[in-house]
């Protein structure tokens, strides 16, 4: 069975070309699902054991484990893709979840921060005349996080052949391998190239071959954890540490372009939404915002 759970794996990055944290997600989930169904049936049965009720058990046991619904929806997703993939590689005749309803994931708007907020987050690294190799570090990443809406994953992995200076321009490349470029504002270009000229050079140490964009003190690639944990320091010694999430600028991004006027088909492709449906949700949070200030200001709405 777990040899099934490997070939699956395989298969998503092979042939779907999902990214490590996508397959990660998937380990985690079916490694967790065939720990519950091997206590529930003969595993020499395999997965030809697992039925329509066994499959709701699992989720009603997820349920009362107290797990976000989204958290549950996943599961169930990946749970289902799996008895898809076993079904068509003749691994089962029959799919237990062909039938099964994924369960309905409440929608939370994604939490943004003002524009004020977010130029004072940004200024956070340059505070009392800092210019240390970290802090230009810090700066560049936190102007370029905010100037094109990426992932905070997507600009871990960034390298210096992304960046085109003359261009004002940075590539990444996002989920399904798409590869988006992105435009940068003058201060995202500006910090970018102060970064690669007087910051970059004091983290690289002796390893000169090394092409990631961002580094760690030792010159390795900064990872995506480390990145979360250099916002979420600025964001607390800022005082707004509750309300910032490692894609907390990705949202403001999008929030404040649609608030400026930008297209929805516009941002969903500075974003690499896949689904315009995905992008909608910072409409939402747009007109929220707008009745805030129409509020605020009209004369007759006190």
């Amino acid at each position: 069975m777990q040899a099934n759970i490997r070939e699956f794996l395989d298969y998503l990055i092979a042939e779907k070309g999902c990214s490590d944290n996508t397959v990660s997600a998937y380990r985690n989930d079916l490694t967790q699902f065939y720990e519950y169904v091997t206590n529930q049936i003969e595993e020499e049965a395999g997965w030809a054991g697992v039925t329509r009720d066994c499959l709701i058990s699992y989720i009603l046991h997820l349920k009362e484990r107290e797990y976000a619904s989204a958290t549950v929806a996943r599961k169930v997703a990946a749970v289902k893709s799996f008895c898809h993939y076993l079904l068509h590689n003749g691994a089962i005749l029959d799919d237990p979840a062909a039938e099964l309803d994924s369960p309905k994931v409440k929608k939370h708007l994604p939490q943004t921060l003002s524009p004020e907020d977010v130029e004072r987050l940004l200024a956070m690294p340059g505070q009392q005349g800092n210019s240390s190799p970290k802090a230009l570090r810090d700066s560049a990443l936190l102007e370029v996080l905010y100037a094109t809406g990426m992932r905070v994953s997507e600009l871990a992995k960034l390298t210096l052949d992304d960046v085109d200076p003359e261009a004002g321009t940075v590539r990444c490349v996002g989920k399904g391998s798409k590869e988006r470029v992105m435009p940068l504002y003058p201060e995202a270009l500006a910090a970018l190239g102060v970064y690669l000229e007087h910051g970059r050079p004091g983290l690289i140490g002796a390893d000169d071959q090394q092409r990631s964009l961002f580094l760690n003190p030792r010159g390795a690639q900064l990872t995506r954890q480390g990145l979360w944990l250099i916002i979420k320091r600025y964001a607390k010694e800022l005082g707004i540490a509750d309300r910032v999430t490692p894609h907390t600028l990705r949202h403001s991004f999008a929030t404040h372009m649609l608030s400026g006027g930008a297209g929805l088909r516009e941002v969903q492709k500075l974003l690499g939404h896949a689904n315009i449906s995905t992008t909608q949700v910072y409409t939402h949070v747009s007109r929220d915002r707008l009745h805030e200030v129409y509020d605020a200001a009209h004369p007759r709405a006190h």
